[in-house]
């Protein structure tokens, strides 16, 4: 017997002792770390979660879930919890993700609840030692999974020293302007497959146990340049520049000029999308989950897009283009995207 299969028997054995009742688990999938989900016949109102110890952090799930409760953000509530053995039994919040219930006709509204509940999340306290910091040091450490993962292993490119030289430099600056930004409160995870629309329509959050302490635009460059959603680039913008205001109004940062927001949100933003490019890599090549390679795509395209945009980037996107864009498009994952999944320009 597989140690998933002994773990899925030993939860199943907690949950019906903790209802009282013999159940059968049904699996429901997992995310892009080693948590796997299970639906309870007639009890649909939970979930029972395995959160392996040796990789999931059950504590500090149950701390950051209070803290965004006092915050008014919906986080699922926890009927029963085992630490040691990393077994949780929580609320449901149903399986309507917020990607797949955007159309054009509902996008103003779900993505003004979107913003609203960041906001509501980066007004959180960040006086404890509680949260990690999202350091010059940890955004480095996730820059450099694109080489680790992405460059090399996934496309089979051998860097020049100059070409390393370059991307050193590319990072130093996205640290620098990253870590200069007035820092809140951060899920690092904000994206359309972890927000849920509950029954009510309101807006439920989950995946959130990896939340730190980071700059004001990373989780609003992660909603509105998910990695699963693309949005017409104008929107985009729009967009950020009325989150900006909101938290201008909310006292969260000091007031900047728009240009800087919107530059702040694309380098942010740039240092995320460089990250999964080898996150997603690394689930492909290390875990055995390829369902993200046809996301990789989108992200690419992102990465040119903004690198584009700024004079102090172009030896990057030039490089970019060059070197990494022609052996993605050799790989039998690629195909060119549409300029946008989800038209909501109608509606503004």
């Amino acid at each position: 017997m597989s140690v998933k299969q002994e773990r899925e028997q030993a939860l199943q054995a907690w949950v019906s002792e903790t209802l009282g009742r013999p159940v059968v688990l049904e699996p429901r999938g997992g995310d892009a770390g080693f948590r796997r989900y299970y639906n309870i016949p007639d009890a649909s109102a939970l979930l029972a979660v395995d959160a392996p110890p040796a990789t999931e952090n059950t504590r500090q799930f149950l701390k950051v879930a209070e803290l965004l409760r006092t915050c008014g953000v919906a986080v699922p509530q926890v009927a029963a919890v085992d630490i040691e053995r990393g077994f949780v039994l929580v609320e449901s919040l149903g399986r309507r993700e917020f990607g797949t219930e955007l159309d054009g006709d509902n996008a103003l509204v779900l993505y003004g609840e979107a913003l609203f509940t960041l906001l509501a999340i980066a007004q959180a306290p960040i006086h404890s030692e509680m949260l990690p910091r999202f350091d010059a040091a940890f955004i480095r450490r996730e820059l450099g999974l694109f080489v680790q993962w992405f460059t090399g292993p996934l496309l089979g490119l051998s860097l020049a020293p100059e070409e390393t030289t370059l991307l050193e430099a590319t990072f130093d600056r996205l640290v620098d302007r990253a870590v200069k930004q007035t820092q809140v409160m951060m899920h690092r995870d904000f994206h359309s497959r972890n927000l849920l629309v509950k029954a009510d329509n309101s807006l439920g959050v989950i995946d959130f146990q990896d939340a730190v302490v980071g700059p004001v635009t990373y989780d609003l460059a992660s909603l509105l340049r998910d990695c699963y959603v693309r949005l017409p680039p104008a929107e985009v913008r729009r967009w950020a520049l009325a989150y900006g205001d909101m938290a201008l109004d909310a006292g969260i940062m000091e007031r900047i000029s728009a240009d800087d927001f919107l530059c702040d949100f694309d380098w942010m933003g740039l240092q995320r999308h460089i990250k999964v490019l080898g996150i997603f890599s690394r689930l492909h090549l290390r875990d055995g989950k390829s369902n993200y390679l046809p996301d990789l795509p989108r992200v690419i395209g992102y990465v040119q897009e903004v690198a584009d945009l700024y004079p102090e980037l172009q030896d990057f996107a030039a490089w970019f283009r060059a070197r990494v864009v022609p052996a993605c498009e050799a790989q039998s994952w690629y195909c060119p995207q549409s300029p946008f999944d989800v038209d909501v320009r109608s509606l503004l």
